[in-house]
C-alpha cells in the first residue's frame, strides 16, 4: 500500500514542476509586456517632450521678434510723440507772433475788399479788351462778305498772292493789280482806323515773302520790296484812304520782307507750295495783346 502511495507521488511530481515552470514563463511574459509598453510610453513621452522644445523655442524666437518689434515701435512712437511737441510748440508761436488787433485785422480786410474789387474791375477791362479782337474780325468778315478776298478768322490778315500784284521777280504792282488794291485796302484799313477800333491799334503790318527758288538775301530784298510797294499804294490819298487816316497809318504801319523764312507747304506734306509762299499779306497787332496773355494768366488762377 505505502509502495502505491511512492508510485503515485513520484508519478505526479513532474507535473508540479511543469506548472511552476509554466507559471515562471508567464510571469516573465508579463514582465516582458510591462517593460515594452513602458519603454514604447517613454519613447512617446520623449517624442512629445522633443516637440514641445521645439514649440518653445519657436515660440521664444517669435517673442523676442515681437519685442524687438515693440521696442522699435516704441522709439517710433517717442519720435513721433518729440516731432508732435515740437510742432504743436511752434505751431503756439506762430498763432503768438500771427495774433493781430482788432484794428489790424479790420484794415486786413479791408485791404483785401479793396484788392478784390480792383480785380473785379481788372478783369471785366480785360473781358471787354478781350472781345477788341472778335469784334475787328468780325466787322472785316462782315466787310469782306461779298468780296472774293477772306479774312483770317484767327488773325484777322488778308493775304494777297505775289502772282496777281507783281510780274516775276518784279516788285512793280501791275496796273490790274492797282485796282484790286483800290477795292481792298479802303475797306480793310478803314475798319481798323475806324475810332472805336483804332486807339487798340499798336500796329498795321504789310508783310512779304517770296518762295524757296533764289538765295535768301536776294529773295529777302524781294520781298520787302514788294511789301514797299504795296505799303506806298496804301499812303497815297488817291487809292481811297482820305488823309486823316493816311496821318493815322503812317504812325501805326510797319512794312516788313520775310524771304523765305515762313514758307507755306502742301497739304498733308513736307513739299513746299511755292505759288502760295509767293504773297504779301497785311495783319494788324493790338496794344494789349501780350499785356492780355499775361493777365489772363493770372487771373485764370484766381
Amino acid at each position: 500500500m505505502n509502495n502505491k502511495k511512492k508510485d503515485r507521488a513520484a508519478f505526479a511530481e513532474p507535473g508540479y514542476w511543469q506548472s511552476y515552470s509554466d507559471m515562471m514563463a508567464a510571469l516573465l511574459l508579463i514582465f516582458i509586456l510591462i517593460i515594452a509598453i513602458t519603454l514604447a510610453i517613454y519613447k512617446q513621452k520623449r517624442t512629445d517632450l522633443e516637440e514641445a522644445q521645439l514649440q518653445l523655442n519657436s515660440t521664444r524666437t517669435e517673442l523676442e521678434a515681437s519685442q524687438a518689434d515693440l521696442e522699435a515701435s516704441r522709439a517710433d512712437l517717442e519720435a513721433s510723440e518729440a516731432e508732435l511737441r515740437n510742432s504743436l510748440k511752434e505751431l503756439e508761436q506762430a498763432y503768438a507772433q500771427a495774433t493781430m488787433t482788432k484794428e489790424e485785422l479790420d484794415a486786413a480786410y479791408l485791404e483785401i475788399d479793396e484788392a478784390r474789387a480792383e480785380l473785379n474791375a481788372t478783369r471785366s477791362e480785360l473781358q471787354d479788351i478781350v472781345g477788341i479782337r472778335t469784334d475787328i474780325i468780325g466787322e472785316l468778315q462782315t466787310r469782306f462778305s461779298n468780296s472774293s478776298m477772306k479774312v483770317d478768322a484767327q488773325t484777322g490778315s488778308i493775304t494777297f498772292s505775289s502772282d496777281v500784284l507783281f510780274r516775276y521777280n518784279s516788285a512793280t504792282l501791275t496796273s490790274e493789280s492797282k485796282e484790286t488794291l483800290k477795292e481792298i485796302i479802303p475797306m480793310y484799313l478803314g475798319v481798323l482806323l475806324q475810332d472805336n477800333f483804332r486807339p487798340y491799334i499798336a500796329e498795321i503790318i504789310i508783310e512779304g515773302h517770296t518762295d524757296t527758288d533764289g538765295g535768301y538775301e536776294s529773295n529777302m530784298t524781294l520781298s520787302y520790296n514788294r511789301a514797299n510797294s504795296v505799303a506806298k499804294f496804301c499812303m497815297d490819298d488817291a487809292n481811297g484812304l482820305p488823309e486823316h487816316q493816311i496821318g493815322q497809318l503812317r504812325d501805326l504801319l510797319t512794312v516788313n520782307g520775310r524771304s523765305y523764312s515762313n514758307p507755306i507747304y502742301q497739304e498733308n506734306s513736307t513739299e513746299v507750295n511755292m505759288e502760295a509762299s509767293r504773297r504779301v499779306e497785311i495783319k494788324f497787332r493790338l496794344k494789349e495783346d501780350e499785356m492780355i496773355n499775361k493777365i489772363t494768366e493770372v487771373l485764370n488762377q484766381q
